[in-house]
């Protein structure tokens, strides 16, 4: 995954795979949700395909992490406890 358009003034788009139905495609930052967890366990990314219409849910490791936040993912904390 990478951010294929920088910057502040266009969308940010990531390349994205559908495990699936093995679709390829970009998706703008909305199309994410980000949910970070206590440990790489619980830290994930998660998206609609527009091909297939299932939910996919990866790991996110650092590198994701950064890259999302960074591209304006909407993004939610887990706390334990």
């Amino acid at each position: 995954m990478a951010t294929t358009v920088p910057g502040r003034t266009a969308p940010v788009l990531f390349k994205a795979a559908c495990p699936d139905c093995r679709g390829r495609f970009e998706l703008a930052s909305d199309a994410f949700r980000l949910a970070i967890g206590a440990s790489s366990r619980t830290t994930f990314y998660s998206f609609t395909c527009p091909d297939c219409r299932r939910a996919v849910r990866k790991p996110a490791g650092e590198r994701i992490v950064e890259l999302l936040t960074g591209g304006g993912v909407r993004t939610l904390r887990l706390h334990t406890g």
